[in-house]
């Protein structure tokens, strides 16, 4: 690694959306993210038709910044080693009428940022695959920042005085 990187990085990524016929009687089609777009432009307007097959189509439905942060090494340190390493993008409801009534909403390498989005329940969260150029980026950063920070355990409050 010649430079240094900074206390944060940001890289955009694209995010791709697959709406696949949907195997209920209550949803015409399901959606769910299948992978990211790193470096990918805005997306102005309507989501953009990347493919489709037979009962599904992949849409690039927006570009949102992949950001990483000293204080959470951790986390990506853990994702890190998990084979694959994953992104998670989150998802929300939508009411502008966009075409799956889901927003992609944050992107994140930290397995615990998105433990906070998994418990709200209003939320969808979803894993694809982190790209090789995006493993590059989150592990040269990780490498450059984090510090291990020794476990101390706390000794018990007593509630009773001790008896002697």
């Amino acid at each position: 690694m010649s430079e240094a990187l900074s206390r944060t990085e940001t890289m955009e990524l694209g995010i791709v959306l697959e709406r696949r016929k949907g195997t209920s009687a209550w949803a015409d089609w399901a959606w769910r993210p299948v992978s990211v777009i790193p470096g990918a432009p805005p997306v102005d307007g309507p989501w953009r038709l990347l493919r489709e097959g037979e009962g599904w189509a992949h849409f690039h439905a927006a570009t949102l910044p992949l950001e990483l942060f000293r204080s959470d090494t951790e986390g990506y340190k853990l994702n890190l080693s998990q084979e694959p390493p994953r992104l998670w993008v989150v998802l929300r409801p939508d009411e502008t009428g966009e075409p799956g009534g889901v927003v992609p909403f944050v992107v994140t390498a930290s397995a615990h940022e998105c433990e906070a989005y998994q418990v709200s329940g209003v939320e969808m969260v979803e894993t694809v695959p982190m790209p090789p150029e995006v493993t590059a980026l989150v592990r040269d950063f990780t490498e450059q920042h984090h510090v291990d920070v020794p476990f101390v355990k706390r000794e018990r409050k007593r509630h009773f005085p001790k008896q002697g």
